[in-house]
């Protein structure tokens, strides 16, 4: 799956930016507080206007403090997936439950430098798992690849029916990085600038499914 990140997309031209992936499975909307990150983007009132003007659902990541309280907001909206930072949740469980009940799926998110293992009995209340490649909060930066570890990690878990979680990874995602997380075992991969920054992003979403594609293919052939 491909989730195209608006934050790379013309904050004045929502609507058509959203247009323009059309065959993307996801739309990846960044929330972020200046608190819980250094950066402000948008919040709940554009998630709004974005929800009637595409089919695509969203996926709403929350980089902000005090997720409990705001997070179900967006799953009322009618946000397909809302993910939440397990930094800052203070009840996960109860948020997750709470998530689910307003119609959402839950999506709970580790920072690069956030081991999976204390929060593996966590996952086990959520649908998505978000591994963050870059550190939150701005779009453009190199992707981190030691945190392929966890992404394995993960995969390993979901295969052997321990978790039933989507894995999903956002941040760095382009041309030359998807096929190393789609052979860790990547589910979902969120991209910013590779789509946004594209002369034509519909395409760009095609070319990116087509090499994680490949990508994943080998390693069930087993050349890698």
């Amino acid at each position: 799956m491909i989730a195209p990140s608006i934050l790379s997309a013309d904050f004045a031209r929502l609507a058509d930016e959203a247009a323009a992936v059309t065959g993307a499975d996801w739309l990846h909307v960044d929330v972020m507080d200046a608190h819980f990150v250094p950066n402000l983007t948008l919040g709940l009132p554009i998630v709004q206007s974005l929800l009637k003007a595409t089919d695509i659902p969203l996926d709403c990541h929350l980089m902000i403090d005090d997720p409990d309280r705001w997070a179900v907001g967006y799953a009322e909206a009618g946000a397909y997936n809302v993910t939440v930072h397990v930094e800052a949740a203070a009840d996960p469980v109860k948020l997750a439950a709470n998530l689910r009940a307003a119609g959402a799926k839950a999506g709970l998110s580790v920072k690069p430098g956030t081991p999976l293992e204390p929060y593996v009995e966590l996952l086990k209340h959520y649908d998505t798992l978000l591994v963050m490649s870059v550190e939150p909060g701005f779009g453009g930066q190199s992707f981190i690849v030691e945190v392929l570890d966890k992404v394995r990690q993960a995969r390993r878990l979901v295969d052997s029916g321990e978790l039933t979680v989507v894995v999903e990874i956002d941040g760095g995602i382009n041309a030359d990085t998807i096929e190393q997380a789609a052979e860790a075992g990547v589910d979902c991969f969120v991209a910013g600038s590779a789509v946004y920054g594209a002369e034509d992003p519909a395409r760009a979403v095609e070319a990116l499914r087509a090499r994680a594609t490949e990508a994943a293919a080998q390693v069930v052939r087993g050349v890698h």
